[in-house]
């Protein structure tokens, strides 16, 4: 065995998380269900959470041991990027800080493609459109909300329908491109136009919500991450990277 697959033998996993894509560098990007923690927040939240292992905020890593052969191993995993608990799909780690410190890098200076599909109450009055808003974020008591008025930090995305559905309620598949990386951004910026994602117990249509709730027994928010991809350089070596997480099913059966 490996160095690279004795470590990924030993992932303490969390509920539903599944292993998408790794490279030999030693990127790996997770595919997370909806109501997973991308990390806990204390111990008590670590059967729920991506990997369920210790989580040092600090570092930004989680920390967990095995047992190989007659020895003892601790072993460290870098969280790169982050998604609400009630969002699906993919999240990236890296297994040495070096790696994760270049990672990071190209999040911060936007370096970064993602993809995100979202389920929405109606219809888009265009096929495409180019979305860009002033959001006003607030973070208070360890817990984010984001408005679209009177706001001053720029958010910007592109939205592309997939597939409607005409049927009652009427439900628009989407695509989504956020530019930025505002906290909570797509799900603001939909509401904002009228297209509350499905599920969205923050920003969304309540009742909309409740009834769709009661006549299909669904309560996720229908917001997922469906692919990550970028170029990146590596001591010196080019190299890229491209996760892609399916649609989950429970997107497919209204549309």
């Amino acid at each position: 065995m490996s160095v690279a697959e004795g470590f990924l033998g030993s992932l303490p996993f969390g509920r539903g998380v599944m292993l998408l894509a790794r490279d030999p560098n030693g990127l790996i990007a997770f595919n997370k269900p909806a109501g997973v923690l991308s990390h806990p927040n204390r111990s008590a939240d670590e059967r729920r959470s991506l990997l369920q292992a210790r989580y040092v905020e600090d570092g930004e890593y989680f920390e967990w041991s095995s047992t190989a052969g007659m020895g003892a191993a601790t072993h460290r995993l870098w969280l790169l990027n982050r998604l609400d608990s009630a969002t699906s799909g993919v999240i990236l780690a890296a297994t040495t800080a070096e790696l994760a410190s270049e990672i990071r890098a190209h999040f911060k200076r936007k370096q970064i493609k993602k993809v995100y599909h979202a389920l929405v109450f109606g219809t888009p009055r265009q096929p495409a459109e180019q979305w860009r808003d002033r959001l006003a974020i607030e973070k208070r008591g360890g817990h984010i909300r984001t408005a679209v008025s009177a706001g001053h930090v720029p958010a910007e995305s592109e939205m592309t329908v997939v597939r409607t559905n005409e049927g009652d309620p009427r439900l628009t598949l989407i695509q989504l491109e956020p530019r930025t990386g505002r906290s909570h951004q797509l799900r603001v910026q939909c509401a904002k136009r009228q297209l509350p994602i499905v599920g969205d117990q923050t920003y969304g249509d309540f009742a909309r919500n409740r009834a769709f709730a009661k006549a299909t027994g669904e309560k996720r928010l229908f917001l997922h991450s469906q692919e990550t991809s970028f170029e990146y350089a590596f001591r010196g070596r080019p190299c890229e990277f491209r996760a892609v997480a399916s649609l989950p099913a429970e997107f497919e059966k209204f549309l």
